[in-house]
């Protein structure tokens, strides 16, 4: 595997993505929103992501999903963002493979998140990256048994963090966390967070960011409208 020459710093954010792809992204919320919908959503989801991770200057590289989408990536997110393939069978081999690079770049510690969690605090990940200088991973739950981001430093890396782990169950944290036991990690807890994957998860979204500052999001304009449309079609 080529290694891409991304890193200019010790630390490093990687935001996984799928290309903007009308039913390829989010096809739980597509089969109630419709295709159409569920794009604008996810595309305001990850630009929402990149606004928050570029407000706390640290060094960004996208990996996008599919890996031959780059042209399409690069003219919705911009000549200036580092793009790069997602590369591997699984997701635990992408997210290895994510790691991989990062550390035979120049990355003394990364971390890694997803593209569903638009009102994810800058906060956490300051957190997430300051963790990483007392600790070896850092992880940070989702409520549906998942993990919504995952750090590592660069020694050690032991791959098997990512390996036999049954992705999109219930499942995952307890694995994982079993698995950085196993290996003598010390592990810093971030804490629980909703990613967005259910149209309950985006009524629950909607409903925790009235009257906050996610109201001046690219977001919530759109989720303002799809609740609205709920809400009356409920009537």
């Amino acid at each position: 595997m080529s290694v891409p020459p991304f890193m200019s710093g010790p630390s490093l954010v990687m935001l996984f993505i799928k290309a903007p792809v009308p039913g390829r992204v989010k096809t739980r919320l597509a089969a109630v929103l419709g295709n159409e919908t569920t794009l604008e959503l996810y595309r305001s989801f990850c630009l929402d992501m990149l606004e928050t991770i570029d407000a706390s200057c640290r060094e960004v590289v996208v990996f996008h999903d599919p890996p031959d989408a780059r042209e399409m990536v690069v003219r919705w997110l911009g000549k200036e963002r580092r793009c790069h393939p997602q590369q591997g069978a699984d997701l635990g081999e992408r997210m290895e493979n994510a790691f991989r690079s990062a550390f035979s770049s120049n990355a003394s510690r990364a971390i890694l998140i997803g593209s569903d969690l638009p009102d994810l605090p800058s906060a956490v990940l300051a957190e997430a990256l300051d963790a990483l200088e007392r600790n070896d991973a850092v992880i940070g739950p989702a409520l549906d048994g998942g993990y919504y981001l995952i750090g590592l430093r660069k020694a050690p890396f032991r791959p098997e963090v990512f390996r036999g782990i049954p992705w999109s169950t219930s499942v995952v944290f307890d694995q994982t966390m079993r698995i950085l036991a196993r290996s003598g990690y010390r592990v810093h807890l971030l804490p629980r967070w909703q990613d967005v994957d259910r149209i309950d998860d985006l009524l629950e979204l909607y409903e925790r960011s009235r009257g906050t500052a996610f109201e001046r999001s690219r977001t919530m304009p759109i989720l303002r409208d799809i609740c609205g449309r709920i809400q009356k079609d409920k009537l």
